[in-house]
């Protein structure tokens, strides 16, 4: 794979990547669009307007990951909540978005601003697949003395890949 991202001019960032490149990473935020949809608003018209939703904690562990607690208080992360995760979710969703329409194969340009979508994507798609691999400190270790021929070797290589390229993008935008 010779994917990855480089300074550009102006802030931007140029993105690099091959076909199937394209195609997994695209498989990946269309996952993360089905798992952060749209919030839960209320059925009072002016806290669906302002984007006021439920406040009790996910149970899914991926969206406990996603949308952590702001608060050890019970009463006031679930205040909090109500107050911030249906625009979070739509912030993600967003992001994603981003990251599935700019996903070309080949060289792209990304302005500043579709590049820290893809940052936040890429830590989003990162997150997901941690907690479904239940991905530790010692995931490089376990890659290493993994077989190919593991089931679980192409999930954890992709999670190594996703880690590659935020930091290629880090570094793109540093």
């Amino acid at each position: 794979m010779t994917s990855g991202f480089s300074p550009g001019k102006a802030g931007g960032v140029i993105a690099e990547f091959e076909a199937a490149e394209v195609s997994l990473l695209r498989s990946l935020v269309s996952m993360m669009l089905g798992i952060v949809a749209p919030g839960e608003t209320s059925d009072d018209p002016l806290e669906r307007a302002l984007g006021i939703g439920a406040s009790e904690a996910p149970s899914d562990p991926v969206l406990a990951r996603l949308f952590p607690s702001a608060y050890k208080d019970e009463k006031e992360a679930a205040e909090f909540r109500r107050y911030t995760e249906a625009t979070l979710r739509d912030g993600k969703r967003a992001d994603a978005q981003t990251v599935f329409d700019t996903a070309k194969s080949g060289r792209a340009l990304l302005t500043p601003e579709q590049a820290q979508a893809w940052l936040r994507s890429l830590n989003d798609v990162r997150l997901t697949l941690g907690i479904k691999l239940d991905v530790t400190e010692e995931v490089h270790d376990e890659i290493a003395m993994m077989s190919e021929d593991d089931p679980r070797y192409p999930a954890y290589v992709t999670y190594d890949w996703l880690t590659y390229l935020q930091d290629s993008l880090v570094r793109a935008l540093w």
